[in-house]
């Protein structure tokens, strides 16, 4: 059976998330009212995921609903924003009780663990796609930015990379392929790293989060600063998942090409390092130092040997091969 659309967002959305202070008005009305803090500016982000681009069809809607709110929060904790209110459009096929009950599940339990309070949107009848627009909040003049970076400045990513990648990779070379909970994890709940970007107002000269791939993301960084930069293959930060998949004759370059990581990828001043691991123990995931800031521009990534190795721009382009 399916449900009209105000009987939809009456029953899985109108409480969705942490009820805030800030919220005037939220879902119910042509328009959420905010208020935003005189000392705050506002952060926004936007990002769709659609079936058969971003998804498999027959995706589990509950997983679905997490990565949905997951990948905007991702982008708000790379500018080092405290995240405050979302809102979400769905078009879907149908409107079934069951996996609408379930996505809303996935979506509201990360937005209440996240401060989050769902404050409108829209239903439409399509091909199932799922937009998300997160609002999050900054001090003024200390969000951060992919343009700060300097030569001299330590490289830094946190996490692991290139597990959703591989989970990804088996996926599309067999969809009834058994993943370990490890890795379909992290493909399908990724955690977006709030914490750590908000600990790095001050102290990070530049930031982005890895939703592309590591070398295309670094390299938005490098463009936007003007700089390059050098990585040291070796010191990418694995799973075990990955280093057995490479040590088995994987590709050696994954770990820097393979998207939904989501991970930040952040640049600091070498005066900065010691306040960084001073935060390490209080933050949720590891960081790592994988390379240095320079002045020759692109990026070059050192193999075991110290040889530059053949890289070709990594990523994931909706429309590099579009026309």
């Amino acid at each position: 059976m399916s449900l009209s659309e105000f009987t939809l967002i009456d029953r899985f959305f109108s409480a969705c998330g942490t009820p805030r202070a800030d919220c005037a008005l939220g879902v119910g009305d042509d328009a959420a009212l905010l208020r935003v803090p005189a000392d705050r500016e506002l952060a926004v982000t936007q990002d769709t995921l659609v079936q058969g681009v971003h998804f498999f069809a027959g995706s589990a809607p509950q997983p679905l609903g997490h990565k949905a709110l997951a990948v905007n929060l991702s982008d708000l904790a790379a500018m080092g924003a405290e995240p405050a209110w979302a809102t979400l459009a769905l078009t879907l096929p149908a409107a079934g009780p069951a996996w609408l009950a379930a996505f809303a599940a996935g979506f509201c339990t990360l937005a209440r663990d996240s401060g989050v309070q769902l404050v409108g949107g829209d239903t439409t009848r399509g091909p199932l796609a799922l937009s998300v627009t997160a609002l999050g909040l900054v001090p003024h003049g200390q969000a951060l930015r992919r343009s700060g970076a300097r030569p001299g400045d330590l490289i830094y990513v946190s996490g692991t990379l290139g597990d959703a990648g591989l989970a990804l990779l088996r996926l599309g070379q067999d969809r009834e392929a058994e993943l370990s909970d490890e890795l379909r994890a992290r493909l399908e709940r990724p955690t977006p790293r709030l914490a750590l970007g908000q600990a790095l107002r001050g102290l990070a000269s530049a930031a982005i989060d890895v939703s592309d791939g590591l070398a295309a993301d670094l390299g938005h960084i490098l463009e936007c600063s003007g700089v390059g930069a050098e990585l040291r293959l070796a010191d990418l930060p694995l799973s075990p998942a990955i280093t057995a998949h490479l040590a088995q004759g994987g590709d050696r370059l994954l770990p820097l090409s393979a998207g939904d990581d989501y991970e930040l990828c952040f640049t600091l001043p070498p005066g900065h390092r010691a306040d960084l691991e001073a935060l390490v123990p209080r933050l949720a995931c590891p960081i790592t130092c994988i390379g240095r800031i320079g002045t020759r521009p692109g990026l070059r990534v050192l193999g075991p040997d110290g040889r530059t190795l053949p890289l070709a721009r990594g990523g994931y382009d909706h429309f590099a091969t579009a026309g």
